[in-house]
């Protein structure tokens, strides 16, 4: 069974029910918010193109606020980025096909170039492509109304919402205020270099690599002191 786990990458979870309803509550009340204020000020077509992505955002901002996908250049930029890219696949490729296959390529590409990889990103430039009139009539302006604000109002959303609980304050920068290596023995340059080895993205801060790497180094003190 523990293999079939590993293949299928089941792991625990290991959130008490505190933080499961904390991140429940900031997600009905970020995505209520946002498509209320929309159909209010703009009308129900603000709604049409813009909810998967931003229903995608809003998991990060809230289960995982301190990740480094959800945080708020990722965010912003990779929305923003990724929303021209796809109105300028649908107005320069005619089949729709490729124009899709070309919106979500280069959007990850240009994410990953401009340090802003935000996985729903992908989305918006799928949507930019895919919705046809309700965003090309808009043209690029699409990236700034209504892709940037509800971006931007999301984030704001979630810096304001997580300052109440201390274990999640957002950005992850008011969560971490000391020096990654301050105090751990495991310089920057250790840490860039064991993440460069492992050649792939990972979604976990700098800070909290040198968190994890104390905590376990004490446990082991701990251990020692008692053996």
């Amino acid at each position: 069974m523990s293999e079939i786990k590993a293949w299928l990458g089941i792991e625990r979870d290991e959130t008490g029910w505190k933080e499961k309803t904390v991140a429940c509550a900031g997600a009905f009340l970020a995505i209520a918010g946002l498509v209320g204020f929309g159909r209010y000020f703009f009308g129900p077509a603000h709604e049409a193109f813009l909810v998967l992505s931003m229903g995608a955002t809003t998991f990060l901002l809230f289960v995982v606020p301190l990740g480094k996908l959800s945080q708020p250049w990722p965010v912003v930029g990779g929305h923003v980025l990724s929303a021209f890219v796809g109105v300028a696949c649908h107005k320069l490729i005619p089949d729709t096909t490729l124009a899709a296959g070309c919106a979500v390529g280069f959007a990850v590409l240009g994410m990953q170039l401009l340090g802003c990889l935000h996985p729903p990103g992908g989305s918006t430039a799928l949507i930019a492509v895919l919705a046809g009139s309700k965003a090309s009539d808009l043209g690029y302006s699409f990236a700034i109304w209504p892709v940037g604000l509800n971006a931007l109002a999301l984030v704001l959303f979630a810096v304001a919402f997580n300052f109440w609980f201390p274990w999640r304050r957002y950005p992850a920068r008011f969560h971490h205020t000391k020096s990654p290596a301050a105090g751990s023995g495991v310089t920057h340059e250790a840490v860039v270099a064991a993440v460069r080895s492992i050649d792939s993205f990972i979604d976990v801060s700098e800070d909290d690599i040198v968190r994890l790497y104390e905590s376990l180094s004490a446990s082991d003190r701990r251990k020692t002191k008692s053996a």
